[in-house]
């Protein structure tokens, strides 16, 4: 579950391997019945529907995990004169411009496009990139621990600088993690170009700590998360997701009546992934077919509780359990790509000299 972290220097450091693992049908993926998908760790859907996709549209579908997201879009990009795939899936709009300027992809239409909501379809103009499903990167506390201490949770970017949160929060690598970066982002929006410093002084200041991904932070620092419950982790506030209460619930042993963890509402900054056809892509006929499924009514009401994010298809049902306990922000800040290409690398600068020097 949103395993999404990414390595914004290995590109320079030539740290990239090009090894990638999973697949449906252990082909090569080059033939024309054949359709290769390159994604993140975290992609997922129920058998029965990606054969039902199988069977209807006459192609084989293959699978390559490339690890998180920005080790993906970074492998594509190396490798784009000669595609490991023919579809990529889990670019996100912290690392669109990115993919967009290394001219990683074709540009497509999909079918069911004029379906998909507008605020989502970030390349409206050019088609270079689809929208599948969009998610809110958010602090997420531990009820217990608030309860216990008799604390009132933290609401806001703002609180969590005061001195009662002193110590309480982890976070994940700006420079290497996907939710860090768009926390980063998400202070930016709120903050402003000059304001994020001095937040992030305080933060530091307030004893937050950092660490590589959001698997660390979840599953080893966090206090509420079952696994982190296990690990002895003493962090009550971490940068997760909103949908992470419900997956708290859906894979509990014995389910809850309510969600062992909450959702600092005004901490959450929206993030979308899109689809695109690989520039040089094989099987473009087959990508096409691909990238229709993945926004088809069918796909987008599968992918909640497989991949915990919403769906961009106007009309697609969401879970009960994302109704009950990790209903999307309702005012989630968000960052214009034309300012996150303008600023994200100097920004990650800037941050990893502040923070982590």
């Amino acid at each position: 579950m949103h395993n999404k972290t990414l390595v914004a220097v290995a590109v320079g450091l030539g740290l990239i391997s090009l090894s990638a693992c999973g697949s449906t049908d252990g082909g090569s993926g080059s033939d024309s019945k054949t359709v290769t998908l390159v994604s993140h760790n975290s992609w997922a859907v129920s058998k029965k529907v990606l054969k039902d996709f199988e069977k209807r549209s006459g192609y084989k579908v293959r699978v390559l995990k490339d690890g998180d997201a920005g080790q993906a879009v970074n492998k594509a990009i190396l490798t784009k004169g000669n595609p490991q795939g023919d579809v990529l899936f889990g670019v996100d709009n912290t690392l669109l411009s990115r993919a967009l300027d290394n001219g990683l992809f074709q540009p497509y239409t999909a079918k069911g496009l004029d379906k998909v909501g507008a605020a989502y379809q970030l390349d409206k103009d050019k088609h270079r990139v689809t929208p599948v499903d969009y998610g809110d990167i958010c602090v997420n506390y531990d009820k217990a621990y608030f309860s216990e201490h008799r604390l009132t949770p933290p609401r806001s970017f703002a609180d969590l600088a005061e001195p009662r949160y002193k110590n309480l929060l982890v976070t994940e690598n700006a420079a290497t993690s996907s939710p860090g970066l768009g926390f980063l982002l998400g202070s930016a929006a709120r903050f402003g170009d000059q304001g994020w410093q001095d937040y992030w002084k305080k933060l530091k200041a307030n004893g937050v700590k950092v660490v590589d991904g959001w698997d660390q932070a979840y599953y080893q620092e966090f206090s509420g998360s079952s696994e982190g419950k296990k690990a002895g982790g003493d962090r009550p506030l971490v940068v997760s997701y909103a949908s992470s209460p419900p997956a708290e619930v859906i894979y509990a042993k014995k389910r809850p009546g309510t969600a062992p963890t909450g959702v600092a509402t005004g901490t959450c900054f929206r993030q979308t992934e899109f689809a695109g056809l690989l520039s040089n892509a094989r099987n473009p006929e087959g990508a096409k077919a691909f990238i229709d499924f993945l926004v088809s009514k069918e796909f987008q009401e599968d992918m909640p509780l497989n991949m915990f994010v919403y769906p961009v298809l106007r009309g697609a049902g969401v879970p009960a359990e994302f109704t009950a306990y990790g209903p999307a922000a309702k005012a989630p800040e968000t960052m214009a790509p034309a300012r996150i290409a303008a600023n994200r690398d100097q920004w990650v600068k800037s941050w990893t000299s502040l923070v982590l020097k």
